[in-house]
Protein backbone atom coordinates (compact mmCIF):
# COMPACT_ATOMS: atom_id res chain seq x y z
CA UNK A 1 0.00 0.00 0.00
CA UNK A 2 1.10 3.56 -0.64
CA UNK A 3 2.03 5.73 2.30
CA UNK A 4 -0.59 8.25 3.28
CA UNK A 5 0.33 11.92 3.01
CA UNK A 6 -0.24 13.78 6.29
CA UNK A 7 -3.27 16.02 6.01
CA UNK A 8 -3.11 19.75 6.57
CA UNK A 9 -4.55 20.65 9.99
CA UNK A 10 -6.86 23.09 8.17
CA UNK A 11 -8.62 20.29 6.27
CA UNK A 12 -11.75 18.63 7.54
CA UNK A 13 -12.05 14.86 7.59
CA UNK A 14 -15.05 12.70 6.72
CA UNK A 15 -16.15 10.00 9.19
CA UNK A 16 -14.53 7.41 6.89
CA UNK A 17 -11.08 9.03 6.97
CA UNK A 18 -9.47 6.20 8.97
CA UNK A 19 -10.85 3.63 6.52
CA UNK A 20 -9.38 5.52 3.57
CA UNK A 21 -5.92 5.56 5.13
CA UNK A 22 -6.18 1.90 6.06
CA UNK A 23 -7.04 1.05 2.44
CA UNK A 24 -3.97 2.89 1.10
CA UNK A 25 -5.76 5.89 -0.36
CA UNK A 26 -3.80 8.79 -1.82
CA UNK A 27 -5.38 11.78 -0.11
CA UNK A 28 -5.71 15.29 -1.57
CA UNK A 29 -7.35 18.54 -0.47
CA UNK A 30 -10.80 18.93 -2.02
CA UNK A 31 -13.47 21.48 -1.09
CA UNK A 32 -11.87 21.94 2.33
CA UNK A 33 -11.66 18.20 3.07
CA UNK A 34 -8.90 15.60 3.04
CA UNK A 35 -10.32 13.27 0.38
CA UNK A 36 -9.19 10.07 -1.39
CA UNK A 37 -8.28 10.69 -5.03
CA UNK A 38 -7.41 7.04 -5.70
CA UNK A 39 -6.59 3.72 -4.06
CA UNK A 40 -3.88 1.16 -4.96
CA UNK A 41 -6.17 -0.23 -7.67
CA UNK A 42 -5.60 2.97 -9.69
CA UNK A 43 -7.96 5.47 -11.32
CA UNK A 44 -8.52 3.58 -14.60
CA UNK A 45 -9.17 0.24 -12.89
CA UNK A 46 -11.51 1.92 -10.37
CA UNK A 47 -13.43 3.52 -13.24
CA UNK A 48 -13.81 0.24 -15.13
CA UNK A 49 -14.69 -1.68 -11.98
CA UNK A 50 -17.58 0.70 -11.31
CA UNK A 51 -18.86 0.24 -14.86
CA UNK A 52 -18.62 -3.56 -14.52
CA UNK A 53 -19.54 -4.30 -10.89
CA UNK A 54 -19.96 -1.85 -7.98
CA UNK A 55 -17.94 1.05 -6.62
CA UNK A 56 -18.24 2.57 -3.16
CA UNK A 57 -17.67 6.34 -2.91
CA UNK A 58 -17.35 8.48 0.21
CA UNK A 59 -19.21 11.70 -0.57
CA UNK A 60 -19.67 12.80 3.03
CA UNK A 61 -18.15 16.18 2.18
CA UNK A 62 -21.43 17.10 0.48
CA UNK A 63 -23.92 19.21 2.43
CA UNK A 64 -27.06 17.55 3.78
CA UNK A 65 -29.94 19.77 4.85
CA UNK A 66 -33.57 19.54 5.95
CA UNK A 67 -36.24 22.14 5.18
CA UNK A 68 -39.29 21.90 7.42
CA UNK A 69 -42.57 23.77 7.31
CA UNK A 70 -46.09 23.49 5.95
CA UNK A 71 -45.16 25.43 2.80
CA UNK A 72 -41.55 24.27 2.47
CA UNK A 73 -42.08 23.19 -1.15
CA UNK A 74 -43.72 26.43 -2.18
CA UNK A 75 -41.00 28.42 -0.44
CA UNK A 76 -38.12 26.48 -2.05
CA UNK A 77 -39.78 26.91 -5.45
CA UNK A 78 -39.14 30.65 -5.13
CA UNK A 79 -35.39 29.91 -5.29
CA UNK A 80 -35.19 27.18 -7.96
CA UNK A 81 -36.68 26.75 -11.48
CA UNK A 82 -37.99 23.23 -10.83
CA UNK A 83 -41.43 22.05 -9.70
CA UNK A 84 -41.19 21.33 -5.96
CA UNK A 85 -44.83 21.82 -5.00
CA UNK A 86 -45.89 18.70 -6.91
CA UNK A 87 -42.89 16.56 -5.87
CA UNK A 88 -44.44 13.43 -4.33
CA UNK A 89 -43.25 11.96 -1.04
CA UNK A 90 -40.57 9.37 -1.73
CA UNK A 91 -39.31 11.06 -4.91
CA UNK A 92 -36.27 13.19 -5.70
CA UNK A 93 -35.54 15.93 -8.27
CA UNK A 94 -32.49 17.70 -9.64
CA UNK A 95 -32.62 21.45 -9.00
CA UNK A 96 -30.58 24.62 -9.51
CA UNK A 97 -30.08 27.68 -7.35
CA UNK A 98 -30.00 30.71 -9.65
CA UNK A 99 -28.90 34.29 -9.05
CA UNK A 100 -30.56 37.52 -10.24
CA UNK A 101 -28.63 37.32 -13.52
CA UNK A 102 -29.91 33.79 -14.17
CA UNK A 103 -26.49 32.28 -13.38
CA UNK A 104 -26.21 28.94 -11.61
CA UNK A 105 -25.16 29.32 -7.96
CA UNK A 106 -25.21 25.55 -7.36
CA UNK A 107 -26.93 22.38 -8.43
CA UNK A 108 -28.56 20.15 -5.84
CA UNK A 109 -30.86 17.19 -5.22
CA UNK A 110 -34.22 17.64 -3.47
CA UNK A 111 -36.21 14.77 -1.93
CA UNK A 112 -39.54 14.94 -0.17
CA UNK A 113 -39.68 13.10 3.15
CA UNK A 114 -43.25 14.21 3.90
CA UNK A 115 -45.65 17.01 3.01
CA UNK A 116 -43.80 19.42 5.30
CA UNK A 117 -40.21 18.11 5.06
CA UNK A 118 -37.64 18.31 2.23
CA UNK A 119 -34.15 16.80 2.20
CA UNK A 120 -31.44 18.61 0.20
CA UNK A 121 -27.96 17.52 -0.88
CA UNK A 122 -25.75 20.42 -2.01
CA UNK A 123 -22.19 20.55 -3.33
CA UNK A 124 -19.35 20.60 -0.82
CA UNK A 125 -17.66 23.71 -2.24
CA UNK A 126 -20.95 25.63 -2.14
CA UNK A 127 -22.28 24.29 1.16
CA UNK A 128 -21.76 27.38 3.33
CA UNK A 129 -22.83 29.73 0.52
CA UNK A 130 -26.02 27.71 -0.03
CA UNK A 131 -26.86 27.68 3.66
CA UNK A 132 -26.40 31.46 3.83
CA UNK A 133 -28.55 31.83 0.70
CA UNK A 134 -31.36 29.75 2.19
CA UNK A 135 -31.17 31.43 5.58
CA UNK A 136 -31.29 34.90 4.04
CA UNK A 137 -34.61 34.02 2.39
CA UNK A 138 -36.25 32.12 5.28
CA UNK A 139 -39.81 33.23 5.92
CA UNK A 140 -42.87 32.17 7.86
CA UNK A 141 -42.51 28.90 9.72
CA UNK A 142 -39.82 27.45 7.40
CA UNK A 143 -36.93 25.93 9.35
CA UNK A 144 -33.50 24.96 8.01
CA UNK A 145 -31.56 22.19 9.71
CA UNK A 146 -27.97 21.17 8.94
CA UNK A 147 -27.32 17.44 9.09
CA UNK A 148 -23.65 17.64 10.04
CA UNK A 149 -24.03 14.44 12.04
CA UNK A 150 -24.60 12.32 8.93
CA UNK A 151 -22.27 10.78 6.36
CA UNK A 152 -23.09 10.15 2.70
CA UNK A 153 -22.02 7.07 0.73
CA UNK A 154 -22.67 6.23 -2.91
CA UNK A 155 -22.82 2.64 -4.16
CA UNK A 156 -22.70 2.73 -7.97
CA UNK A 157 -22.61 0.15 -10.74
CA UNK A 158 -24.61 -2.68 -12.32
CA UNK A 159 -24.21 -4.90 -9.23
CA UNK A 160 -25.24 -2.18 -6.76
CA UNK A 161 -28.85 -3.37 -6.44
CA UNK A 162 -27.75 -6.96 -5.80
CA UNK A 163 -25.26 -5.86 -3.15
CA UNK A 164 -27.48 -3.43 -1.24
CA UNK A 165 -30.48 -5.75 -1.63
CA UNK A 166 -28.75 -8.34 0.56
CA UNK A 167 -29.14 -6.01 3.53
CA UNK A 168 -32.31 -4.11 2.56
CA UNK A 169 -34.35 -6.17 0.04
CA UNK A 170 -36.86 -3.34 -0.47
CA UNK A 171 -34.28 -1.23 -2.34
CA UNK A 172 -34.50 -3.61 -5.32
CA UNK A 173 -38.01 -2.37 -6.16
CA UNK A 174 -36.99 1.30 -6.10
CA UNK A 175 -36.64 3.04 -9.45
CA UNK A 176 -34.42 5.94 -10.51
CA UNK A 177 -34.98 9.01 -8.28
CA UNK A 178 -37.00 7.10 -5.69
CA UNK A 179 -36.03 7.78 -2.07
CA UNK A 180 -36.99 6.06 1.16
CA UNK A 181 -35.93 5.25 4.71
CA UNK A 182 -34.52 1.76 5.15
CA UNK A 183 -32.77 -0.14 7.94
CA UNK A 184 -29.36 -1.71 7.25
CA UNK A 185 -28.09 -3.89 10.09
CA UNK A 186 -30.55 -2.07 12.34
CA UNK A 187 -29.20 1.35 11.33
CA UNK A 188 -31.77 3.78 9.90
CA UNK A 189 -30.56 5.13 6.56
CA UNK A 190 -32.08 7.39 3.97
CA UNK A 191 -31.54 5.88 0.52
CA UNK A 192 -32.12 7.33 -2.94
CA UNK A 193 -31.71 5.39 -6.18
CA UNK A 194 -29.49 7.91 -7.92
CA UNK A 195 -25.85 8.86 -8.35
CA UNK A 196 -23.16 10.69 -10.28
CA UNK A 197 -21.74 8.00 -12.57
CA UNK A 198 -24.45 7.28 -15.14
CA UNK A 199 -24.77 3.79 -13.66
CA UNK A 200 -27.56 2.31 -11.61
CA UNK A 201 -26.89 2.82 -7.94
CA UNK A 202 -27.78 4.39 -4.64
CA UNK A 203 -26.79 7.20 -2.33
CA UNK A 204 -27.04 6.42 1.39
CA UNK A 205 -27.30 9.03 4.12
CA UNK A 206 -26.24 7.33 7.35
CA UNK A 207 -25.47 8.46 10.91
CA UNK A 208 -21.82 9.54 10.97
CA UNK A 209 -21.12 7.34 13.96
CA UNK A 210 -22.31 4.26 12.02
CA UNK A 211 -20.81 5.11 8.63
CA UNK A 212 -17.62 3.07 9.06
CA UNK A 213 -19.69 0.02 9.99
CA UNK A 214 -21.85 0.44 6.87
CA UNK A 215 -18.79 1.13 4.69
CA UNK A 216 -16.94 -1.98 5.90
CA UNK A 217 -20.07 -4.10 5.48
CA UNK A 218 -20.38 -3.07 1.84
CA UNK A 219 -16.65 -3.50 1.22
CA UNK A 220 -16.86 -7.09 2.43
CA UNK A 221 -19.01 -7.89 -0.60
CA UNK A 222 -16.92 -9.39 -3.42
CA UNK A 223 -18.36 -7.04 -6.08
CA UNK A 224 -17.38 -3.83 -4.24
CA UNK A 225 -14.23 -1.71 -4.42
CA UNK A 226 -13.54 1.72 -2.92
CA UNK A 227 -13.43 4.43 -5.59
CA UNK A 228 -11.72 7.82 -5.32
CA UNK A 229 -12.29 11.29 -6.72
CA UNK A 230 -10.22 10.59 -9.84
CA UNK A 231 -12.51 7.87 -11.15
CA UNK A 232 -15.57 9.74 -9.91
CA UNK A 233 -14.61 12.58 -12.23
CA UNK A 234 -14.00 10.41 -15.31
CA UNK A 235 -17.21 8.44 -14.67
CA UNK A 236 -19.38 11.56 -14.43
CA UNK A 237 -17.72 13.15 -17.47
CA UNK A 238 -18.35 10.10 -19.68
CA UNK A 239 -21.95 10.30 -18.46
CA UNK A 240 -22.31 13.95 -19.46
CA UNK A 241 -22.84 15.19 -15.88
CA UNK A 242 -21.73 18.70 -14.91
CA UNK A 243 -19.17 19.53 -12.23
CA UNK A 244 -20.06 22.70 -10.38
CA UNK A 245 -17.46 25.45 -10.61
CA UNK A 246 -16.21 24.04 -13.91
CA UNK A 247 -19.06 23.20 -16.33
CA UNK A 248 -21.63 25.35 -14.53
CA UNK A 249 -20.88 28.60 -12.67
CA UNK A 250 -22.62 31.77 -11.44
CA UNK A 251 -21.95 33.32 -14.87
CA UNK A 252 -23.63 30.53 -16.89
CA UNK A 253 -27.39 30.26 -17.18
CA UNK A 254 -29.28 26.94 -17.40
CA UNK A 255 -29.90 27.66 -21.10
CA UNK A 256 -26.24 28.27 -21.88
CA UNK A 257 -25.36 25.17 -19.83
CA UNK A 258 -27.75 22.99 -21.90
CA UNK A 259 -29.79 22.36 -18.74
CA UNK A 260 -33.11 23.71 -20.00
CA UNK A 261 -34.57 20.28 -19.18
CA UNK A 262 -33.95 21.14 -15.50
CA UNK A 263 -36.50 23.97 -15.74
CA UNK A 264 -39.86 22.31 -15.16
CA UNK A 265 -42.50 22.91 -17.83
CA UNK A 266 -44.83 24.49 -15.28
CA UNK A 267 -42.13 27.05 -14.45
CA UNK A 268 -41.84 27.99 -18.13
CA UNK A 269 -45.44 27.91 -19.33
CA UNK A 270 -47.53 27.26 -16.22
CA UNK A 271 -49.41 30.52 -15.99
CA UNK A 272 -49.23 31.82 -12.42
CA UNK A 273 -46.34 29.48 -11.59
CA UNK A 274 -44.19 30.42 -14.60
CA UNK A 275 -40.98 32.18 -13.61
CA UNK A 276 -40.88 33.20 -9.98
CA UNK A 277 -37.23 32.25 -9.38
CA UNK A 278 -34.16 34.53 -9.33
CA UNK A 279 -33.14 35.58 -12.84
CA UNK A 280 -36.31 34.11 -14.36
CA UNK A 281 -36.81 37.00 -16.80
CA UNK A 282 -33.35 36.47 -18.28
CA UNK A 283 -33.58 32.67 -18.41
CA UNK A 284 -37.07 32.56 -19.93
CA UNK A 285 -36.09 35.22 -22.48
CA UNK A 286 -33.11 33.08 -23.54
CA UNK A 287 -35.39 30.08 -23.99
CA UNK A 288 -37.87 32.08 -26.06
CA UNK A 289 -35.43 34.04 -28.24
CA UNK A 290 -32.29 31.86 -28.19
CA UNK A 291 -30.45 35.13 -27.58
CA UNK A 292 -27.25 33.85 -25.97
CA UNK A 293 -23.67 33.61 -27.21
CA UNK A 294 -22.17 30.36 -25.95
CA UNK A 295 -23.41 26.87 -25.19
CA UNK A 296 -22.12 23.85 -23.27
CA UNK A 297 -21.35 20.95 -25.61
CA UNK A 298 -19.67 17.57 -25.56
CA UNK A 299 -16.46 16.98 -27.50
CA UNK A 300 -14.85 13.72 -28.65
CA UNK A 301 -11.23 13.38 -29.77
CA UNK A 302 -9.76 11.07 -32.40
CA UNK A 303 -6.26 10.80 -30.88
CA UNK A 304 -5.44 9.43 -27.42
CA UNK A 305 -4.25 12.76 -26.05
CA UNK A 306 -6.70 14.10 -23.43
CA UNK A 307 -7.78 17.72 -23.72
CA UNK A 308 -7.81 19.30 -20.27
CA UNK A 309 -9.81 22.05 -18.60
CA UNK A 310 -8.85 25.52 -19.81
CA UNK A 311 -7.78 24.42 -23.29
CA UNK A 312 -8.62 26.99 -25.97
CA UNK A 313 -10.80 25.85 -28.87
CA UNK A 314 -10.45 27.25 -32.38
CA UNK A 315 -12.19 27.07 -35.74
CA UNK A 316 -10.43 26.05 -38.99
CA UNK A 317 -9.19 29.63 -39.42
CA UNK A 318 -7.48 29.60 -36.01
CA UNK A 319 -9.98 31.97 -34.38
CA UNK A 320 -10.81 31.35 -30.71
CA UNK A 321 -14.39 30.07 -30.41
CA UNK A 322 -14.51 28.48 -26.96
CA UNK A 323 -12.84 26.85 -23.99
CA UNK A 324 -12.82 23.38 -22.42
CA UNK A 325 -14.33 23.19 -18.91
CA UNK A 326 -13.74 19.46 -18.22
CA UNK A 327 -11.65 16.95 -20.10
CA UNK A 328 -10.07 13.52 -19.72
CA UNK A 329 -9.46 10.23 -21.50
CA UNK A 330 -12.64 8.14 -21.18
CA UNK A 331 -11.62 4.62 -20.14
CA UNK A 332 -14.99 3.13 -21.13
CA UNK A 333 -15.32 4.83 -24.52
CA UNK A 334 -11.61 4.54 -25.30
CA UNK A 335 -11.07 8.12 -26.48
CA UNK A 336 -10.67 11.65 -25.12
CA UNK A 337 -13.92 13.29 -24.01
CA UNK A 338 -14.56 16.82 -22.85
CA UNK A 339 -17.17 19.43 -22.08
CA UNK A 340 -16.74 22.95 -23.39
CA UNK A 341 -18.49 26.24 -23.99
CA UNK A 342 -18.52 27.01 -27.70
CA UNK A 343 -19.84 29.96 -29.67
CA UNK A 344 -23.41 29.02 -30.55
CA UNK A 345 -22.69 28.91 -34.30
CA UNK A 346 -20.25 26.03 -33.73
CA UNK A 347 -22.36 24.01 -31.25
CA UNK A 348 -24.16 21.72 -33.72
CA UNK A 349 -23.49 17.99 -33.43
CA UNK A 350 -20.63 16.73 -35.70
CA UNK A 351 -19.03 20.18 -36.04
CA UNK A 352 -15.24 19.91 -36.12
CA UNK A 353 -13.24 22.25 -33.91
CA UNK A 354 -9.58 22.30 -32.88
CA UNK A 355 -8.04 22.18 -29.41
CA UNK A 356 -4.81 24.09 -28.88
CA UNK A 357 -2.55 21.63 -27.02
CA UNK A 358 1.20 22.36 -26.71
CA UNK A 359 1.29 24.24 -29.99
CA UNK A 360 -0.72 21.65 -31.90
CA UNK A 361 -4.30 21.92 -33.18
CA UNK A 362 -5.95 18.64 -32.19
CA UNK A 363 -9.25 17.94 -34.01
CA UNK A 364 -12.31 17.45 -31.80
CA UNK A 365 -15.89 16.74 -32.84
CA UNK A 366 -18.98 18.17 -31.16
CA UNK A 367 -20.74 15.08 -29.85
CA UNK A 368 -24.02 14.15 -28.26
CA UNK A 369 -23.90 13.66 -24.51
CA UNK A 370 -23.77 11.42 -22.59
CA UNK A 371 -20.80 9.76 -24.25
CA UNK A 372 -22.00 6.38 -22.93
CA UNK A 373 -25.48 4.99 -22.43
CA UNK A 374 -26.76 5.89 -18.99
CA UNK A 375 -28.02 2.82 -17.13
CA UNK A 376 -30.34 4.25 -14.50
CA UNK A 377 -32.98 1.72 -13.44
CA UNK A 378 -36.39 3.03 -14.48
CA UNK A 379 -38.39 -0.15 -13.92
Amino acid sequence: MTAATPASPDLQQTPLHTLHLEQGARMVPFAGYDMPVQYPLGVKAEHLHTRKQAGLFDVSHMGQLLLKGEKAGEWLESLVPVDIIDLPAGRQRYALFTNEQGGIMDDLMVSRFADDCLYLVVNAACKEQDIDHLQSHLSGDIQLERLDNRALLALQGPEAAEVLGRFAPEVRSMIFMDSRRVAIEGIECFVSRSGYTGEDGYELSVPACESEKIGRLLLEQPEVELIGLGARDSLRLESGLCLYGHDITPSTTPVEASLTWAISTVRRTGGARAGGFPGADIVLRQIATKAFQNRRVGLSGSSRAPVREGTILMNAEGETIGRVTSGTFGPTVGRPVAMAYLAKDYAAINTEVFASVRGKALPMTVSKMPFIEQRYYRG
